[in-house]
């Protein structure tokens, strides 16, 4: 199987660590056979945080899918809709027991941890 890896903001990164944020939201599907996100802290953080097994990967419209993760969403219902807005699919990355593996690495390592991934 295979890692994607995936930018988040800071402030979703910390959000995941903590285990309140147990989806990850995006508006496109991945490539199939793809079982692990590599989290990415964008700037002003610029590293690699964690990885987490994906659980399921849900797909229906944004209204479907708010309703199956709202409770652990790690975001408010507005910043979800207005994310979606426009869009008649939303897909949601289940995260399995959250980041199994935390760890903290400069981007300029990046390249040399994920030089299989898939960028997503």
């Amino acid at each position: 199987m295979s890692a994607m890896l995936l930018s988040i903001k800071p402030k979703y990164a910390k959000v995941i660590l903590e285990g309140k944020k147990q989806y990850e939201f995006r508006k496109s599907r991945p490539k199939d056979g793809m079982d692990r996100i590599i989290f990415y802290a964008s700037a002003p953080q610029k590293e690699v945080i964690g990885e987490a097994l994906i659980d399921e990967i849900l797909e229906g419209t944004p209204k479907e899918i708010w309703e199956l993760a709202k409770t652990a969403s790690g975001i408010t219902k507005k910043f979800y809709f207005s994310y979606y807005s426009g869009k008649d699919k939303a897909i949601a990355y289940k995260l399995k027991n959250g980041v199994i593996l935390v760890f903290v690495i400069a981007s300029a390592s990046l390249h040399e941890i994920c030089s299989k991934c898939v960028l997503h």
